[in-house]
């Protein structure tokens, strides 16, 4: 689509806003994706796909934060990478395949399990941390799969659920448990991202200034998120999910 100046620097804006919300607590998606649908009218398979392409480089800056752990981890690594890789190809590949009145109807669901996982993250890892026993690498092999494959699909709060598995198989600090969770992370977005790029469903127009903001804003945010409180940040995210999430409810089963 053409941009007027104006869109393509509420488009800068946006990437950097969700790029920092992902850096400092989980959940960007929540801002862009409806940014997207909403406020630039695009196709809500063509804004999903988009938004995945564009805070990709975001997350690939995060991972690159934890470069020095992943020797400790990449025995980890290595066992979910395949996993992780299938169940991404298959989220892509069935947000293809997906009709748009079926992807729109399951949109408002996603919505809200993203934004319930963004608001019961301390209480989930509160049940992991109590936790002694531990997932079999089978067991947790498969779990990746899923999440992968949720990953790509939609995506937003994928990274609390890849926590929640790794964190009961993983033995390590929560340092070490976010480096595999970050690697993968971008594993699945790269995955994601090279169907979508491949089945043209990449509005590159609108791509491209949220890349920009996505890479400023991730610079930025791991250079001030220790002055952010993230757990309001949190909260206020995941109210505005939740709002979202209502919105577009009411948009594909009402009207």
């Amino acid at each position: 689509m053409t941009l007027d100046p104006a869109q393509v620097a509420m488009l800068f804006a946006v990437g950097a806003v969700a790029s920092g919300i992902n850096t400092i607590a989980g959940g960007g998606s929540l801002v862009s994706f409806p940014t997207l649908t909403l406020g630039l009218g695009l196709d809500s398979k063509i804004a999903n796909a988009t938004n995945t392409v564009a805070l990709w480089p975001g997350s690939m800056s995060g991972a690159l934060g934890y470069r020095e752990l992943l020797g400790k981890t990449k025995r980890h690594f290595k066992l979910f990478a395949i996993p992780t890789l299938a169940g991404s190809m298959l989220g892509s590949i069935a947000l293809v395949r997906a009709g748009k009145e079926v992807f729109e109807a399951v949109v408002p669901f996603l919505l809200f399990f993203a934004a319930g996982l963004l608001w019961f993250q301390p209480k989930i890892k509160a049940i992991i941390s109590e936790r002694t026993g531990k997932l079999s690498p089978f067991t947790a092999a498969l779990l990746q799969v899923l999440v992968a494959f949720y990953g790509g699909y939609f995506g937003a709060g994928m990274g609390i659920m890849m926590l929640a598995v790794f964190t009961l198989f993983m033995e390590g600090t929560i340092h070490e448990v976010n480096a595999v969770k970050n690697w993968l992370g971008v594993l699945i977005n790269l995955t994601a991202s090279t169907v979508f790029i491949s089945r043209g469903m990449v509005d590159f127009a609108v791509a491209v200034p949220l890349i920009v903001g996505s890479i400023v804003g991730g610079f930025a945010a791991a250079r001030l998120s220790l002055r952010v409180d993230s757990e309001k940040l949190r909260v206020w995210i995941s109210i505005y999910g939740i709002l979202m999430a209502l919105y577009f409810a009411v948009q594909t089963w009402v009207f």
